[in-house]
């Protein structure tokens, strides 16, 4: 069971405090990553605002990262449905997509399979690429479509039991959207779709998307579908807002289109650790150790996959450390969560440079945060592709909240646009080596980094998750008051 968290005054008040959402996140709760962050939040931040939360989450989810410590977030009278789901585990889901046609397989699996060279070795792997080959057209839009019916037949018998007044659901997974549409068309109840990310970017770059023509077309409909039944839709830009307005006037349906920026939650900065920068674990054989003060602290938080490569950076502290590598000597580069074979490559790269790496894997919410807070300058990534100027990263705002500089290595875009809205020198392109090669030079200066840190800004409260929420607040009334006046 959850804690009961102390709740200050809520800042909205709703005219009907006893209102009763059904809130669809697959991702909830002992899950961990990134995702889970803006359902939580809505939880916490609602409940303050008197509205009772009943959360539909599945008991065993296939996913990546679990983080127990979220939990102590939940407010104790959230209710929860938990029915099972068929997915198998998010690892036996992983070795299929390893021996994916057309997908990287790491070097040593691949080495692997190579020396064997057994008949019953090559036989394993052409079962598993069919495998995926035929799971990939069958469970659309995402394999979380096996807990579709558990999910819609427990909560339909809970929102004939328990009056509700509506459901809103987060994605990716996009199955939720499924999902809630066929709550909606069972119990008439407004629906809400809150985009996380857009589906067709998704469908683009995300890890395990199936991108061949069948699923796309496939897809396509699928949305389109979810739509029409939506009531409003949430998107986490003002590009992805006008872009999901685009769909809905092409497909004739009238829904409210709102944006509501992932933003940051004070609470999490007053109970997280402090990170020393002597002494870390992780320095290369012989590295000698540099007073704190010399030391240039740079961290990235969250996971390290093709839309967030960490090249541009690896690339610009290669040239520091052919150019100078003395200054390359008082880089620390932290990178703290997952990472693809690919981009432990790309930083593996860094062991023949005077600077210093440390990997650290996922950890909870509350340890990232201290790593924000040691830092002297926190690197946000985005790749420069197609769409990437429509995605801001959810991280930015944390960023944002912990007063420290940003490197910002990304496409211009609304992410860009708010990074130079308050810290002006800190945004680069990430095919501008030179300059982010110059940024490093002044940077590793340490009266630079103070008299930089005087210019930070500090008018940021617009993105705190209680201003974000009552947003959502203000979306809820409008759709159940219009639902209100139709019945």
């Amino acid at each position: 069971m959850s804690l009961v968290l102390d709740a200050p005054r809520a800042t909205h008040t709703s005219n009907h405090p006893s209102r009763r959402l059904l809130l669809v996140a697959y991702a909830f709760p002992p899950v961990g990553g990134a995702g889970v962050q803006r359902p939580l939040k809505w939880v916490k931040y609602l409940h303050r605002a008197g509205w009772h939360v009943t959360v539909l989450t599945p008991e065993n989810p296939s996913v990546p990262v679990i983080d127990a410590s979220l939990l102590d977030e939940v407010p104790q009278e959230t209710a929860f449905l938990r029915p099972r789901t068929w997915e198998p585990d998010y690892r036996f889901k992983q070795q299929l997509e390893q021996s994916s046609p057309g997908r990287a397989v790491p070097g040593t699996v691949r080495h692997a399979i190579e020396r064997s060279g057994t008949p019953s070795a090559t036989a394993r792997g052409v079962w598993k690429r069919w495998l995926r080959a035929a799971a990939s057209l069958v469970l659309q839009p995402d394999p979380q479509i096996l807990w579709y019916r558990n999910a819609v037949r427990s909560a339909t018998a809970h929102l004939r039991a328990t009056a509700h007044d509506a459901i809103l659901v987060t994605a990716p997974p996009y199955s939720s959207f499924l999902i809630g549409a066929a709550l909606k068309r069972r119990c008439g109840l407004p629906l809400v779709l809150d985009y996380r990310d857009e589906w067709d970017l998704s469908s683009r770059y995300l890890e395990n998307a199936q991108r061949d023509g069948v699923s796309r077309f496939v897809q396509e409909r699928m949305q389109r579908a979810v739509l029409r039944q939506a009531d409003a839709v949430v998107a986490t830009t003002q590009a992805s807002v006008r872009r999901l307005q685009e769909r809905l006037d092409q497909i004739g349906h009238e829904a409210r289109t709102a944006c509501i920026y992932n933003g940051y939650d004070a609470d999490d900065f007053e109970r997280s650790p402090a990170f020393p920068k002597a002494g870390l674990p992780g320095e290369k054989p012989g590295f000698q150790k540099r007073p704190a003060s010399e030391t240039f602290r740079i961290v990235y938080t969250g996971t390290l996959w093709n839309l967030t490569t960490i090249a541009p950076l690896v690339t610009a502290l290669e040239h520091l450390h052919r150019q100078s590598p003395e200054l390359a000597a008082r880089v620390e580069l932290v990178c703290v969560g997952r990472k693809t074979p690919e981009q432990l490559a790309l930083l593996d790269r860094l062991n023949s440079t005077s600077c210093r790496c440390v990997n650290v894997d996922y950890c909870d919410h509350a340890t990232a945060i201290g790593w924000l807070q040691s830092a002297d300058a926190l690197c946000l990534l985005l790749s420069d592709v197609p769409g990437a100027d429509r995605v801001v990263p959810a991280k930015l705002f944390e960023y944002l909240a912990s007063r420290q500089q940003v490197l910002a290595l990304m496409p211009d875009g609304e992410a860009a646009q708010i990074v130079r809205r308050f810290q002006p020198h800190g945004w680069f392109s990430p095919d501008n080596i030179p300059a982010i090669v110059a940024w490093l030079q002044t940077q590793t200066s340490c009266e630079s980094r103070k008299l930089h840190r005087r210019g930070l800004r500090d008018d940021i409260v617009e993105f705190i998750r209680e201003r974000q929420t009552e947003r959502l607040l203000e979306l809820l009334d409008e759709v159940t008051a219009t639902a209100g006046r139709r019945s």
